[in-house]
């Protein structure tokens, strides 16, 4: 029997797949649980359209990340810490730091689990985080150390 899965089914397929199950399996499991739905011409025309959709949508996404990371490259933001008397930082720089600089400076709002900072901040200076923009994309960011 040909059915369409509503949702992810482990080890059988992914959302929207369209597949042959057996018919003991189709009738007792998956329909039952409304995890897939028979495959008639009628739901067959609407899971293509909806996976037409879904297929938009992916590329507007990669579209709008790909022009946020175009903008992320000519930014540069400052980060303003605590320094000792012998030039150290107190504490450390992170995500969090450089995400409040981009919306307080830029107004750009990122996620700071996103950001990955390549190299170690010990002291001021100019440094380099990589953004994850997509999970495809991502984005280069200068940002300034300087004494708070």
């Amino acid at each position: 029997m040909k059915v369409i899965l509503q949702q992810d089914v482990k080890n059988f397929g992914k959302k929207g797949d369209i597949v042959e199950a057996k018919d003991g399996y189709a009738r007792n499991f998956l329909l039952p649980r409304k995890l897939a739905i028979p495959a008639t011409s009628e739901n067959l025309n609407v899971a293509k359209s909806q996976a037409g959709a879904a297929e938009r949508k992916k590329q507007q996404d990669a579209d709008e990340a790909k022009l946020l990371a175009s903008q992320l490259e000519k930014v540069s933001v400052t980060v303003p810490v605590q320094i000792g008397a012998g030039g150290k930082l107190f504490g450390s720089v992170g995500g969090k730091d450089i995400a409040e600089a981009l919306k307080r400076e830029k107004g750009i709002e990122v996620d700071r689990r996103k950001i990955s900072i390549p190299s170690e901040v010990t002291a001021p200076g100019t440094y380099e985080a990589i953004i994850k923009v997509h999970p495809s994309i991502t984005s280069k960011v200068q940002f300034t150390v300087v004494e708070a």
